[in-house]
């Protein structure tokens, strides 16, 4: 599943990134990697996501969350 498909409030094991090696290494320096918790706060129908990632909150865009698997 992918992380914008998630449900607020849950929280999900990163399994896979598949975006631009760039991208990936913006959020790897936020904290989110592979195998790493990240946990829904909150979420627009077809906006942003609020995630908390070690202890932060922060907004992606779904272009972001669509490619980002979860378990």
């Amino acid at each position: 599943m992918t992380l914008d498909k998630g449900v607020i409030g849950e929280s999900y094991i990163v399994k896979k990134i598949d975006l631009p090696q760039q991208m990936e290494h913006r959020l790897e320096a936020i904290g989110m990697t592979l195998g790493g918790k990240v946990s829904i706060l909150g979420s627009k129908d077809r906006g942003t996501m609020i995630l908390k990632i070690r202890g932060s909150r922060f907004a992606l865009g779904r272009g972001i969350t669509q490619k980002i698997e979860v378990a």
